[in-house]
């Protein structure tokens, strides 16, 4: 007799998140995430959750403007992830971008950092991230 196995169910329903992938040259902006705030304390890019209406491009440019009062050029996708924490199951979305207005300010997270990819190590950062951090890394490491 044949049984069929089922692929294993997320707990929760996927929230759409954007996050910009922010860079200066050759190093790029990580947030840490405030205390009271699940995650806390870690590091992670800037964004938040796509809103009803919204695309996930005019998520990011809001998001932006609200927790570090900068206006975003989004320049594509960098690269995407489904990630299932405890509480909530992401799809990610990084978009390469520049800061085109503004300076940062910490309106939502409690630090900012510019770092380079051989710095990644030194920071804690969203296990949703990982991946991405990967990227980062492999990407930087192509380019010498």
């Amino acid at each position: 007799m044949w049984s069929i196995v089922k692929p294993r169910q997320m707990k929760h329903n996927i929230t759409e998140v954007s996050a910009a992938l922010i860079r200066d040259g050759k190093r790029f902006m990580i947030c840490r995430r405030p205390e009271y705030k699940a995650r806390g304390l870690l590091w992670e890019f800037v964004g938040g959750k796509v809103e009803k209406g919204e695309t996930r491009e005019e998520a990011l440019i809001r998001e932006c403007k609200e927790e570090l009062d900068v206006r975003i050029k989004v320049n594509g996708v960098f690269t995407d992830v489904v990630h299932e924490y405890p509480d909530i199951t992401v799809h990610l979305t990084v978009f390469n971008a520049s800061i085109a207005e503004g300076e940062p300010k910490l309106l939502e997270h409690c630090d900012i950092k510019w770092i380079l990819p051989s710095e990644i190590p030194l920071y804690e950062f969203c296990p949703a991230d990982k991946t991405i951090l990967k990227k980062i890394i492999d990407e930087f490491n192509s380019d010498d």
